[in-house]
């Protein structure tokens, strides 16, 4: 199977599970409709494609007993007794931020480059947060 692509919903529809198919199988799967093209991504490909091409850049800092992290660039900062509470409270802040840039900061000037991080936050889960923010095992 190669690359697929719909020219219309209403072919895309009549063709979903070959849509699927190509897209679960990492080929590139397109439907246009109107102006646009949308493409089709399997998400575990789309988000080990974020994480290796999205760097974390968290710096963490010890901090009178505790910890804190920052990433710079983006107004988040978590602190924690211990380190391992600190990176918790920063997945809980990339959660939060991750809302709030699909409720109301999308388009804004600050904001709206970080679609790719947005999407690396939605589709993983705490465990892939952790290890994006800090590596592998601590």
């Amino acid at each position: 199977m190669s690359a697929v692509h719909f020219g219309s919903y209403a072919e895309a529809r009549a063709h979903l599970n070959a849509l699927l198919d190509a897209a679960e199988r990492g080929r590139v799967a397109t439907v246009r409709r109107e102006s646009a093209t949308t493409a089709l991504v399997d998400v575990d490909r789309l988000r080990h494609h974020l994480a290796a091409f999205t760097p974390s850049r968290a710096q963490p800092v010890p901090e009178d007993g505790g910890w804190s992290i920052f990433i710079p660039g983006l107004p988040l900062a978590a602190d924690g007794r211990t380190f391992d509470e600190a990176v918790i409270e920063m997945v809980d802040a990339l959660r939060e931020y991750a809302e709030d840039w699909q409720d109301r900061l999308f388009d804004t000037p600050d904001h709206r480059e970080n679609w790719g991080l947005v999407q690396l936050i939605s589709l993983s889960d705490d465990d892939q947060l952790r290890e994006w923010l800090v590596g592998k095992a601590r």
